[in-house]
């Protein structure tokens, strides 16, 4: 008996306090496992400090409804607009021999034929070009509007094969009563196609004046040299001879 030591053991102070520090952080890692655990599960916890941010709410919009719009009680369908016939177009320009020239209209057209002054042929001066003929007719089928009161002088220009030539100049001179045209208007073929797709025309005067050979016209190249030389021509006071047309071709 002798050989055992029965006096009590004294408790190790740092030992303690390491124990309760070990147990004071599982405690703490168990409650920040919670506290992350429920976070997770649920976000919008008091105590999270990164809270997602509010959902927006959704946008509503009226449901559009179909209201009839209150016609009068005497309202009555407006008439149907019948579609109105094209406009006639003009006919295209055929050489005519040097004989009595008539002007044929067309069965619409609004004035009755008239017999119109023979053409003349004007032989091709030498070394020029081109040749050319004269006529004259009522402008009513090319101005139906300006009736009476309108003059002038149009035409085209065409090749060996009657085909159009376009961007010549042409160029009208002369006096007509006391009216001077000096320096002389110019003019490029296709420029009123009415008249075909070389077509030209001047208007000289707002009403039919007589006049005999003081007006000439031209033909001219793109270096301004003549083409054929001044063709003077007379013109008429009589409204069925207030347009003077002209139709030069070329001969070689």
């Amino acid at each position: 008996m002798d050989s055992f030591d029965l006096t009590p053991k004294r408790p190790n102070p740092a030992r303690t306090i390491w124990n309760l520090l070990t147990v004071t952080m599982l405690v703490g890692v168990l409650c920040l496992a919670g506290i992350f655990a429920t976070i997770f599960i649920n976000p919008n916890v008091v105590f999270n400090p990164f809270p997602p941010p509010a959902e927006l709410e959704p946008l509503l919009f009226p449901t559009p409804t179909w209201t009839p719009i209150l016609l009068p009680a005497t309202w009555t369908p407006s008439p149907t607009i019948e579609p109105t016939e094209p406009p006639t177009k003009a006919p295209t320009w055929t050489p005519v021999p040097p004989t009595t020239l008539f002007f044929i209209a067309s069965p619409t057209s609004r004035f009755t034929p008239t017999r119109t002054r023979t053409p003349t042929r004007t032989p091709v001066p030498t070394g020029m070009p081109f040749s050319y003929t004269i006529t004259y007719m009522e402008s009513a089928y090319y101005h139906p509007e300006a009736g009476c009161n309108w003059m002038g002088v149009a035409g085209q220009v065409v090749d060996k094969n009657n085909s159009p030539i376009l961007y010549i100049t042409i160029m009208l001179g002369g006096r007509l009563d006391a009216k001077y045209f000096d320096p002389p208007i110019p003019s490029l073929s296709g420029t009123s196609p009415n008249y075909g797709q070389s077509g030209f025309e001047f208007v000289i005067e707002d009403h039919p004046v007589a006049s005999n050979d003081t007006m000439w016209i031209q033909l001219m190249d793109q270096a301004n040299l003549p083409l054929t030389e001044k063709i003077y021509f007379d013109t008429y006071s009589d409204c069925t001879k207030n347009l003077i047309m002209f139709r030069f071709k070329k001969t070689r």
